[in-house]
C-alpha cells in the first residue's frame, strides 16, 4: 500500500507541479503527517522533492525532473480497458484517438499485466444507452465542445420540452455529461446552474467574451447539484395502485421515475400494491398503458383522471369507428 501511494504522490505532483500536503492527505485518504513521511522517503529514494510551508507554500519535483512511471497493478491496467460504449467517444470525434491511447499504454504496460487487459477488453463491455430508445435526434457537439475547452461563453437557441417556440440564451459552460445515452451541457445562466439537452439545442454561436464561472465550482459541483435537482424533485400527488404480478417487472421499469419506494412483495397474491408520486394530476394518464392490468386505489382524483382519460380514448375510437361505417355505406350508395 504504501509503495501505490509513493507512486500516486509522485504521479499527482508531476501532473499538477505545487500541492499542498492537506490536499495530498485528502486526494489520498491519510493524515498530513504521513503525507509528510511519504516525501521523506521518496527523497531519501533519490526523488528531487521538496517542501515549502507558509500560506503559498506545498509540496513539488525539481523543476525540469520526469520519470517515466508504468508501475500499474494488474486491476488498474484492467480497468483501463474497460471503457463505455464507443458511442460516447464517437460524439466527441474521438474514437480514432482512444485507440491510439489505448495502443501507446497498451505498450507501456508492464508485460506481465498484457494478457489480462487485452481479456479486459474483449470480455467487458460498457453500454450506456437504455434498451429500446427509440431513433435519436443527431447531436453536433462541435461548438459546443469549442466552448468548453476554450473557455467561452455561449449563445443558444434552445427549445424546451413541449414547446413551439425558441428561447436564446447566453450561458457559461462547464462542460458536457453524457448519461444514459443522452448528452448535456452543463452551464451557469446568470450565475445559476442550468441544464441543456444537446439534442434541443437548434443553434449554439460562440462569443468573444471568457467564460464566468462561479469560483471553486467545477463541472462535477454543478452537475451534482442539477442531478440532485431532477431526482428529488418533490411529487405534488402520492398515489396508491395494485398492479397485476405478470406485468410487475415491466411497471417498476416503465414507471421507475414516479416510485416512492419499492413495493413489498410476498410473491404469492395475484396483485401488488405500488406507491407512486405525481408532479400533477395528469401525469397520471399514462398509467393507461397498462390497460386492465393497473387499478388506481387512491385518491379520488388520480383515479377520476385516469378513468375520465380512458373514456375519452373510447369515445374517439367509438366516433372514428363510427365514421368509418358511415364513409363505407355511402360508398355502397354510390
Amino acid at each position: 500500500m504504501k509503495s501505490d501511494r509513493l507512486l500516486s504522490i509522485l504521479l499527482l505532483l508531476q501532473t499538477r507541479g505545487r500541492v499542498t500536503a492537506p490536499e495530498l492527505a485528502e486526494r489520498l485518504e491519510v493524515s498530513v503527517r504521513t503525507i509528510y513521511r511519504d516525501v521523506e522517503a521518496l527523497s531519501a529514494s533519490g526523488v528531487p522533492v521538496y517542501a515549502e510551508r507558509g500560506r503559498h507554500g506545498g509540496i513539488e519535483l525539481l523543476a525540469g525532473f520526469r520519470t517515466d512511471v508504468t508501475g500499474l497493478t494488474a486491476d488498474e491496467s484492467r480497468a483501463l480497458f474497460v471503457l463505455a460504449a464507443q458511442g460516447a467517444h464517437a460524439a466527441l470525434g474521438l474514437d480514432s484517438a482512444l485507440g491510439s491511447a489505448l495502443r501507446k499504454v497498451m505498450a507501456a504496460l508492464p508485460a506481465p499485466h498484457r494478457p489480462a487487459a487485452e481479456t479486459a477488453s474483449r470480455r467487458i463491455l460498457v453500454d450506456a444507452t437504455r434498451w429500446k430508445g427509440g431513433p435519436q435526434r443527431s447531436v453536433d457537439l462541435a461548438v459546443l465542445q469549442d466552448a468548453v475547452f476554450a473557455d467561452r461563453r455561449l449563445r443558444l437557441r434552445y427549445r424546451h420540452s413541449g414547446e413551439r417556440e425558441t428561447r436564446t440564451y447566453t450561458v457559461d459552460p462547464y462542460g458536457l455529461v453524457a448519461k444514459a445515452g443522452v448528452w448535456y451541457l452543463v452551464a451557469d445562466r446568470r450565475a445559476r446552474p442550468r441544464l441543456f439537452r444537446a439534442d434541443r439545442v437548434r443553434s449554439a454561436a460562440l462569443l468573444d467574451a471568457p467564460v464566468r464561472r462561479r469560483p471553486g465550482v467545477e463541472l462535477a459541483d454543478a452537475w451534482e447539484v442539477l442531478k440532485r435537482r431532477v431526482e428529488e424533485r418533490p411529487g405534488g400527488i402520492d398515489a396508491t395502485v395494485r398492479v397485476r404480478r405478470d406485468r410487475l417487472d415491466l411497471f417498476l421499469r416503465l414507471m421507475a421515475a414516479h416510485l416512492s419506494r419499492l413495493p413489498e412483495d410476498d410473491g404469492e397474491s395475484a396483485w401488488v400494491t405500488v406507491r407512486l408520486a405525481f408532479g400533477v394530476v395528469g401525469e397520471a394518464r399514462q398509467l393507461l398503458q397498462f390497460s386492465d392490468r393497473i387499478e388506481v386505489l387512491a385518491p379520488p382524483e388520480v383515479r377520476a383522471e385516469v378513468a375520465g382519460a380512458a373514456t375519452s380514448v373510447t369515445d374517439l375510437y367509438q366516433r372514428v369507428g363510427a365514421g368509418s361505417e358511415s364513409s363505407t355505406r355511402s360508398e355502397g350508395l354510390l
